[in-house]
């Protein structure tokens, strides 16, 4: 079953839309009144002309595109960025250049990918110890390399 999002389109461009039957995402574009070319280590904040208003527990992730990223280097910042239900602002993309090389955005270019979420809430319950479990508090490689 799908569910309605309401969107705003204030750019030229087609509304973002499922590239397969398969796809998880839909691929958003740069909405530009000029390239932009970004340096090595840049970032820069990038309007798409979109406006969305999400359902009540539903969130928009923003989530790099891996051609954009494999092959010019280029990828989302603050990833997957959280487009709120109660967000009512243009949605933007982080880009960074985390290539050698300067890289050119231009006005349509597919910048980005949008998945949407239904979002749990929860209850934070306060207590002094937690179940112990085999893990424990190992993280961050502690099961080793191979």
């Amino acid at each position: 079953m799908s569910t309605a999002v309401q969107i705003v389109n204030k750019s030229h461009h087609p509304l973002p839309e499922y590239a397969t039957t398969g796809s998880s995402g839909m691929d958003i574009r740069a909405f530009l009144t000029s390239p932009i070319t970004m340096a090595p280590m840049e970032r820069v904040l990038i309007p798409t002309g979109l406006f969305l208003a999400l359902p009540e527990n539903w969130e928009a992730q923003i989530r790099p595109r891996s051609g954009l990223a494999i092959k010019q280097g280029l990828t989302c910042l603050n990833t997957p960025g959280t487009i709120d239900a109660d967000y009512r602002g243009e949605l933007k993309v982080i880009l960074i250049n985390l290539s050698n090389e300067a890289q050119l955005i231009s006005d349509g270019d597919r910048i980005a990918q949008m998945v949407f979420q239904k979002v749990e809430k929860v209850i934070l319950e306060k207590v002094e110890t937690l179940e112990a479990t085999e893990r424990g508090a190992g993280g961050f490689g502690h099961t080793g390399k191979k």
